[in-house]
């Protein structure tokens, strides 16, 4: 798994400025004094540093974008990076700041100069967070980073703060590298594989095989994966780090690992991106990392389905009936709706033997929701305005985008089916919505929920603030943010 950068927090030691080699980040405001190792690491530079803070480029520079200095004179580093940064930054600034610096972080150590700044932790997150890539096929040696380290008045309290973040940084590491991992690479078999690893971490894993799922009546999920060579699975994963007893919140993800339509092929151009139609099992192993590594005192249980929709003589056709586990009967319309499919078995499997006291699963659902919410927010469907909610306002906080879409009768009238009790897909009109309702119809009343179809925010063409091109891990910080807000004790 590819690592979080590792950022040492040191006391500030001024006399560090003059020899250090490689780059140094320095945060400042345009219109505000210098810090103390602002003002020394002018000096060196025979006030460079104040004339390029003081300058027309910095001062209509966003907070979080940066100036650079090339070959300062008075120094052995390579570069100075002016970040702007104003003491009383939000932190999605913050973090955004980080992101800049670790863009530009190579294989020579960085200094920066965080001293007193109220952000020094979420900063550092974002360093960590935008210095990811993703390598583990390209040929030839490996890019190495070089340290960083962060020079701050208060060194153990800001690592005391960083810490919980590291934890966050790893479950999005993990999840990015799944969601970016080749189907060749990511089987059924691969996939698990990996979740049962983090029993190291204390995560108590399940990992249910075709005849298990036979027998439980997973005749939904099983339609699916028939066309293909790697077997469907089910992998249970458990964090038991609440009260004895206590019922547990739920994550459940969709685990498509490689999605060509099925019978129902789709085009050619773009079909590799299917790829990443495991996205939703990918944020729900990376939140259950995190829950781990930070020794969370909450019960969870994250629940995948993994399977992978090819074409083939065995393959599921259009027109077939399934029995689903709840004992609903189902209509395939349409293979290449096969996510809801999936889902419609684990969500039930979850709430009959856990009783969670609240769920959300997570899906590469549709393309109808990047049709209405582009590639900046995440469409929210949800049976309970509290849940709901609670998870819109951890998502503005951790600066993930997030948007609470319409359900209702109408759009459930849509599921009729001539021969069975519902179909699987309605068509393209409402497409997000539909989807969202047949989910529904495998929630008991009784259970708190949240679909989150994150089609558009799991893997983008463009580098974000924290992220490069790929995948995101979209959900990971938003998810671990409501379960220690809501859920956890202590």
């Amino acid at each position: 798994m590819s690592n979080p950068l590792p950022i040492q927090f040191h006391a500030t030691d001024l006399e560090l400025l003059s020899g250090h080699t490689g780059r140094i980040s320095v945060l400042a405001d345009a219109g505000a004094a210098l810090s103390p190792a602002g003002r020394r690491l002018d000096r060196l530079m025979k006030g460079a540093l104040a004339r390029a803070v003081a300058s027309d480029a910095f001062s209509k520079a966003r907070p979080g974008d940066s100036l650079e200095l090339a070959f300062p004179a008075g120094l052995a580093a390579d570069a100075v990076q002016i970040v702007r940064l104003p003491k009383r930054a939000d932190i999605a600034t913050a973090r955004k700041a980080g992101g800049t610096i670790g863009r530009t972080h190579g294989a020579a150590a960085t200094l920066i100069l965080g001293e007193s700044h109220p952000r020094a932790a979420d900063l550092a997150f974002g360093v960590a967070m935008r210095a990811y890539e993703f390598t583990a096929h390209k040929s030839g040696e490996k890019k190495v980073l070089g340290p960083v380290t962060m020079m701050v008045a208060a060194p153990e309290a800001v690592a005391k703060q960083a810490a919980p973040m590291a934890a966050v940084a790893e479950g999005v590491f993990f999840t990015r590298d799944l969601v970016n991992e080749p189907a060749n690479v990511l089987t059924t078999h691969d996939f698990a594989a990996r979740l049962a690893a983090m029993h190291e971490l204390g995560l108590h894993v399940e990992i249910l095989e075709e005849p298990e799922l036979l027998k439980l009546g997973m005749n939904a999920l099983l339609g699916v994966g028939m066309g293909s060579e790697s077997p469907s699975k089910v992998v249970v994963m458990q964090w038991n780090g609440g009260k004895k007893g206590d019922a547990p919140f739920a994550l459940v993800g969709k685990g498509v690992v490689f999605d060509s339509g099925g019978i129902s092929i789709k085009p050619a151009g773009g079909m590799e991106e299917m790829t990443m139609d495991m996205g939703g099992a990918g944020v729900v192993a990376g939140v259950m990392r995190t829950l781990a590594m930070r020794q969370a005192k909450v019960n969870v249980v994250g629940l995948v389905g993994l399977v992978e929709n090819m074409p083939d003589g065995r393959a599921q056709r259009p027109g077939d009936v399934v029995r689903s586990m709840k004992g609903d009967t189902i209509e395939v319309i349409n293979t290449d709706a096969e996510g809801r499919l999936v889902l419609a078995d684990v969500l039930w499997y979850a709430q009959e033997r856990f009783k969670p006291v609240g769920m959300i699963n997570l899906a590469t659902l549709t393309g109808a929701i990047i049709v209405a919410l582009g590639h900046e927010n995440t469409g929210v469907f949800s049976n309970s305005d509290n849940l709901c909610n609670a998870f819109l306002k951890a998502a503005a906080a951790e600066g993930e985008g997030a948007w609470r879409m319409p359900m209702g009768d109408g759009y459930d009238a849509k599921l009729k089916s001539r021969i069975a009790d519902i179909v699987n897909s309605c068509g393209r009109d409402g497409g997000a919505i539909t989807a969202a309702q047949f989910l529904a119809r495998f929630v008991k009343p009784e259970t708190p929920w949240c679909h989150l179809d994150i089609a558009g925010t799991a893997l983008l063409k463009s580098d974000t603030a924290l992220a490069p091109k790929g995948a995101t891990g979209w959900g990971v910080m938003a998810l671990d943010r409501l379960i220690r807000d809501r859920y956890e004790k202590g």
